[in-house]
């Protein structure tokens, strides 16, 4: 019998702990009783959970204690001359990447639903896990968001487990899921690809490593696929879609046949989409159709999707992680349709190769907005870009704002009030700066 590799090392040591996806991993390793440490450049509610969890974590490098630990894990944020990198292989340690590790801990579960794309991977995720749990599965889910129920990690048994697919310099390769979920193929991480051909090329790599494959309908031509979408001949359709108080619901139907009707409870057309594919994948595992509406209705969002985070001035302040010039178009759409008055905009661009690879479809998103601010790029893991920069993206929308400081948004949302709403959207830190400006209100 093969060796699990969690059974193999007694303690992890992660590099860039805070993350949403790598503090979910560290959650899990605690869970099965590991001693787990490690360090990030910020300290932020994830490091101060694990700390509570008993993780030892630190926020500068700590890389005395490296030597305290078995196996040492990195997320691809992480550059190739970080010192703790480079101690670690001075003392011979082993190491592997978060993508790595999430392989080998989904090995610890008989099966696996993955879910990739663009965008809509969390929500899809979230979803999954209330589904899972009012169908009363074991289940695991390692969610890239908080949700608000589930959190970024859950777990009460090993039958099934619900991760993101992440394409994100090809991580998503390394699973070999039996439920592959490709909710998007839209062009993202092209610095990774070269080319959009190459992106699909992969999305359908690894809807080919899986048993079961659930695709958008018409996205990609992948044999055999189980699709979803909003045409009637896709394998699962939604009919009679009606909007009311800023939710949808609709009627499902499964090749051809009527199901019957969902509610959800989160805000946007686009979450049809990620409900039916979250459909799909429960009905390919087994679930009943009541089971399913029972896990949607419940589910009530996800934390920066669509979130209210308070009131500046009377104005409602919603915080989204939509970085990628689809999910604005989704985002900027559903709120429009949900205010009265005027719609403030505060945008940070996330690294500067997304801004410059998609740079035309941004301006074109943000054009239409009459109140819009474009705030510094939040570089990740990227060097400066000029071409990139959310300067220069500003420049290029003659309605728009820039600002470089927390000061620039109070002064630009200064004249907000009643009715109006006030977006704050980026994947970055924009969340926690706008967080201090609605609480200091």
């Amino acid at each position: 019998m093969r060796l699990k590799f969690t059974d193999k090392f007694d303690s992890f040591y992660f590099i860039g702990i805070g993350g949403v996806s790598m503090s979910g991993l560290a959650k899990y390793l605690i869970s099965l009783g590991k001693r787990v440490g490690g360090s990030d450049i910020t300290a932020n509610a994830y490091t101060a959970e694990l700390t509570a969890l008993g993780a030892k974590v630190s926020i500068e490098p700590d890389i005395d204690s490296i030597a305290d630990y078995d196996l040492i894990v990195y997320t691809d944020a992480v550059r190739d001359n970080d010192i703790r990198l480079l101690e670690a292989e001075g003392l011979n340690k082993e190491i592997v990447s978060r993508g790595v590790l999430l392989y080998e801990i989904s090995r610890c579960f008989k099966k696996v639903i993955a879910v990739s794309g663009c965008h809509g991977k969390t929500t899809c995720c979230s979803m999954l896990a209330h589904i899972f749990s009012a169908a009363e599965k074991k289940f695991a889910s390692h969610i890239g968001g908080n949700d608000l129920t589930f959190s970024n990690f859950y777990c009460n048994g090993h039958d099934f487990f619900i991760t993101e697919a992440c394409e994100y310099k090809k991580n998503f390769l390394l699973l070999k899921p039996d439920v592959a979920v490709i909710l998007n193929s839209e062009p993202d991480h092209l610095e990774c690809y070269g080319s959009e051909t190459a992106l699909k090329q992969a999305y359908i790599g690894f809807a080919e490593s899986a048993e079961t494959a659930v695709s958008l309908y018409c996205d990609l031509p992948i044999g055999g696929a189980v699709n979803f979408g909003f045409d009637k001949s896709a394998d699962y359709f939604a009919k009679n879609i009606k909007f009311a108080d800023g939710v949808y619901s609709f009627t499902a139907f499964e090749k051809g046949n009527e199901l019957g009707a969902v509610r959800l409870r989160v805000y946007g057309k686009h979450n049809v989409l990620n409900a039916l594919a979250a459909t799909a994948a429960a009905r390919s595992a087994g679930i009943p159709f009541d089971r399913i509406c029972e896990g949607l209705w419940s589910f009530g969002g996800v934390e920066r999707r669509f979130e209210k985070i308070g009131n500046y001035n009377g104005a409602v302040c919603i915080a989204d992680y939509a970085h990628h010039p689809n999910e604005l178009r989704a985002v900027l759409r559903t709120a429009q349709k949900l205010t009265d008055g005027k719609l403030y905009v505060v945008f940070q661009p996330h690294t500067y190769s997304r801004t410059k690879n998609l740079f035309k479809q941004f301006v074109r998103v943000l054009s239409p907005l009459n109140n819009l601010l474009i705030y510094k790029t939040y570089a990740a893991r990227e060097y400066y870009d000029d071409a990139g920069s959310a300067l220069t993206l500003s420049q290029s929308l003659k309605k728009s704002r820039y600002g470089d400081d927390p000061l620039d948004i109070t002064d630009f949302i200064l004249n907000a009030g009643r009715g109006d709403k006030i977006l704050f959207l980026g994947a970055g830190d924009i969340y926690f700066t706008a967080k201090t400006i609605v609480n200091a209100d």
